[in-house]
């Protein structure tokens, strides 16, 4: 590709659900004038990334695929990652944006012109494209979090984090040490366990796991869901209602969510016999504080002969080994990081470069925060898809996704309607808005509940979470209001 690229009228940086939602949706406006740059070979985002033993959503999928695009031929409750990857494959294909991506496109820096009112976006291979707006869909899982181990460097056997699984390693027979017990690890551990030698899993703090509901949608039911009108939707109508019941105990007040630790507690004493086990296991915090996971498989794993629950933390990696704080020494052959990924680094660390040079870090100094989670003042046509506060602990964040594109098609027309050159929020609106926002996240149980979680940055702010239900961030989100933006002629 030449230096210097061509000056589509928009361009959308990532091809997973944020940036197919987005190309999608401007084509169904009349916006054909974009291009999306994918890093890697392949589209599908965090679902091309991740393939993990036992990788699959842990919403159902019926909600966790866009609203314009229901799939009546979900195999499962919970789908599993090829399903999804294969479906937003489909998707791409059947709405034809797979033209429009450029893959192995890793976008190096943004810099905003001002004399142009133009965007310069260069890639890493020197390319430079021209853009009026960019769109962000970059997701919040796409940067691997490893811990700072002592001594990791020294290791002399095999260790890859979950989200770069390493499948020529044939893990029969060895002995393995997982690090981390978050959502990937709860899925990939009973896999491994099933196959190796001896694994010890090292757990920092044990997360709440309720029973998963899955089940395979018979051959019978899918077709009904194809052919009946409106059962699919229907039935992801339900599926919506029923998961924005659970917003109440995680926004409005911790004990409302009392039912929901029972079954937790419940799901512990049914599979675990082991009191010292279910000890290890059983969470100090309140519900809710850190991500609510769904297994039916985990503990049933960590009960296993060959499996050890270690709590008492790492103390250092030798060549060969793994050193716990209290002095108990595993010989491993393999170390598998499950420790998630870099979330509000992942938006912090970008080179964004705005209006007058100012530096995305320096507008974040202290926290980062946007308008509805999308937009940012001095930052004229630059939009995020899940930005700042947009994730959720209780529903799908694809409706999230759909509600801010509706947010950046809204302010597009703007644009149109007013014959203006660049959009950007006023800092009073972006102020008020998240002033609003804090003082509920101040008192919600990500906060309030006992524990520490990715959600809260290093000074212990919630930058992660949407604090209310979703309906709440649609009806905010639909409409962008002219008197809340600063439209340059």
């Amino acid at each position: 590709m030449s230096e210097q690229a061509a000056a589509p009228g928009i361009v959308i940086i990532g091809s997973g659900f944020a940036g197919l939602g987005m190309a999608i949706q401007l084509k169904r406006n009349g916006f054909h004038d974009f291009v999306i740059l994918e890093k890697s070979q392949a589209l599908g985002g965090t679902w091309h990334d991740n393939t993990y033993p036992g990788c699959a959503c842990d919403v159902p999928s019926h909600m966790y695929s866009f609203s314009f695009e229901l799939n009546p031929g979900w195999t499962r409750m919970f789908a599993p990652q090829p399903e999804i990857r294969s479906y937003l494959e489909r998707t791409a294909d059947k709405y034809r944006v797979r033209e429009h991506i450029r893959f192995g496109s890793t976008v190096e820096s943004q810099e905003y012109d001002d004399e142009t009112r133009r965007w310069n976006v260069t890639l890493a291979d020197g390319t430079v494209y021209r853009p009026k707006a960019v769109v962000a869909g970059i997701g919040a899982l796409h940067i691997p979090s490893f811990p700072e181990l002592p001594g990791m460097e020294k290791f002399q056997g095999t260790a890859f984090h979950s989200a770069e699984w390493d499948h020529s390693y044939d893990f029969a027979g060895k002995r393995v040490a997982v690090v981390g017990t978050g959502a990937s690890a709860i899925q990939f551990v009973p896999q491994l366990a099933k196959q190796v030698d001896h694994l010890v899993l090292f757990q920092r703090t044990p997360p709440w796991i309720q029973p998963k509901p899955d089940r395979t949608f018979p051959a019978p039911l899918r077709k009904a869901f194809e052919k009946v009108p409106g059962a699919t939707r229907a039935f992801r109508n339900g599926i919506y209602w029923a998961l924005e019941a659970r917003a109440v105990g995680f926004t409005i007040d911790p004990r409302l969510s009392l039912p929901q630790e029972k079954l937790a507690r419940w799901h512990i004493k049914r599979q675990i016999a082991d009191p010292e086990l279910r000890a290890k296991v059983t969470p100090d915090y309140t519900i809710g504080c850190k991500r609510v996971l769904l297994s039916n498989d985990y503990y049933p794993a960590l009960a296993r002969p060959n499996v050890d629950v270690e709590t008492s933390g790492i103390a250092e990696v030798r060549e060969n080994s793994v050193v716990t704080n209290d002095g108990r020494e595993y010989e491993v052959d393999v170390i598998v990081y499950g420790t998630g990924f870099k979330v509000t680094d992942a938006l912090a660390e970008q080179q964004i470069v705005g209006r007058g040079g100012v530096k995305i870090q320096e507008v974040w100094e202290h926290g980062i925060e946007a308008y509805r989670g999308t937009t940012v003042p001095g930052f004229p046509n630059y939009f995020y898809l899940l930005g700042p506060n947009t994730g959720l602990g209780h529903n799908s964040v694809v409706f999230m996704i759909e509600s801010q594109i509706q947010h950046v098609l809204s302010c597009l027309r703007l644009l149109q309607e007013t014959g203006g050159d660049a959009i950007e929020p006023k800092p009073e609106a972006l102020r008020g808005f998240n002033d609003r926002m804090h003082k509920r996240l101040r008192r919600a149980v990500w906060s309030e509940g006992g524990c520490q979680s990715w959600y809260l940055d290093e000074t212990g702010v919630n930058r992660t979470l949407w604090p209310g239900h979703t309906f709440e961030f649609w009806a905010g989100t639909r409409k962008a209001k002219p008197e809340d933006y600063i439209i340059t002629r």
